[in-house]
């Protein structure tokens, strides 16, 4: 299921079905694809703290590195597709957008996530340490949000709702750990 959405764009590349401006299309797709799987990775511990459902857990990682798959053709399409890897004109809007900064953060600590999610990681890292890294995942959902309203000019209900869900994602989390008696990191 995963793959759905990237099958769905190479679909729509091939029949010259993304419309108008077809770089934006890919750009947007994949990006709220990013979001979605980060968003999904980020819930399955409060699924788990609030109904108990341990089948949820091991998800986190698959859900995480989806994210970050799709995180890295969104880089990739703005890089090359948009930008045809002009560090020039890249540098310059880095800094001149700030919702690109926003998303290159997010990106960025997003990578070192992806690469400590292999079981090599945790023994070489060690658990405190591994899961000290792994916490930087709700800053990258806090920035990647932040670069999804800054991009948007418009009907900003989608990026309002992806922010939404990340709140009570946060609440849900620290109140129900709070209540068990954990603190974030035993989870």
């Amino acid at each position: 299921m995963a793959w759905l959405p990237l099958l769905w764009m190479i679909l729509g590349w091939v029949q010259n079905d993304l419309g108008a401006d077809p770089i934006r299309a890919i750009m947007l797709r994949t990006g709220k694809t990013a979001l979605i799987f980060l968003w999904f990775s980020l819930s399955c511990t409060p699924l788990f703290l609030l109904f108990g459902w341990t089948w949820v857990r091991p998800l986190r990682r698959e859900f995480g590195l989806y994210s970050f798959f799709y995180a890295s053709l969104h880089v990739l399409n703005f890089l090359w597709l948009d930008y045809g890897w002009d560090t020039t004109i890249i540098f310059e809007d880095m800094f001149q957008k700030p919702y690109a900064l926003f998303g290159a953060a997010s990106f960025f600590i997003l990578l070192p996530m992806a690469i400590t999610s292999w079981k090599w990681a945790f023994s070489a890292l060690g658990p405190f340490r591994w899961k000290r890294l792994h916490q930087f995942g709700y800053l990258a959902a806090i920035l990647a949000a932040a670069h999804y309203i800054l991009l948007v000019k418009q009907a900003y209900a989608q990026p309002v709702l992806f922010i939404a869900v990340l709140i009570l994602l946060f609440v849900v989390r620290f109140f129900l750990q709070k209540r068990n008696g954990r603190g974030a990191h035993h989870v």
